[in-house]
């Protein structure tokens, strides 16, 4: 049945973009198995233009933004910044990831939040982030990502904290 479903959305979008309803096609939440199986239908007329997945440092995806990028598929991620934990499907007992010390050390390096080193990683890694801006404050705070650089080593030591840690556990 789920086969059978995909099919039919696919079709589904596939219509709506040759009528023009849509510039493209994404998906969101697909592993590299889901998107293997997408890419290898016959008939395929659009292959999907990205992929939006939770993605942050305890959770860099780094075989999935491998497969993406062989296949032309961008990566766009989601709690890039871990979690605030204000919703109700967020595990409370996983650690806060802006809060670790290893993203504190580079941060006051170079002179920025835990949250920009966060963000600057993914940017780095050629993956467009969805950033929420609450207020005003955090908002002009995220522009600042592109006033500096992370180095070749602050950038191994930020992939050395994936944990393989999902913040938002879907039921």
């Amino acid at each position: 049945m789920e086969e059978e479903n995909l099919v039919q959305c696919r079709q589904a979008l596939e219509k709506c973009k040759d009528a023009g309803l849509t510039k493209s096609i994404g998906v969101s939440n697909f592993n590299h198995k889901q998107l293997e199986k997408i890419l290898n239908k016959p008939g395929l007329k659009y292959k999907p233009v990205c992929n939006q997945v939770e993605c942050h440092p305890y959770l860099n995806q780094s075989k999935l933004l491998d497969f993406c990028k062989s296949h032309e598929i961008v990566l766009v991620a989601y709690a890039a910044l871990g979690s605030q934990r204000v919703k109700e499907w967020v595990n409370p007992n996983h650690p806060v990831l802006l809060e670790d010390p290893v993203l504190s050390a580079i941060a006051q390096k170079h002179k920025k939040t835990a949250a920009l080193v966060a963000l600057r990683y993914q940017i780095q890694r050629g993956i467009v982030v969805l950033a929420k801006g609450n207020n005003k404050k955090w908002i002009k705070e995220n522009i600042q990502v592109f006033d500096f650089e992370l180095t070749p080593e602050d950038m191994k030591a930020i992939d050395g904290l994936n944990r393989n840690i999902r913040y938002y556990e879907f039921h």
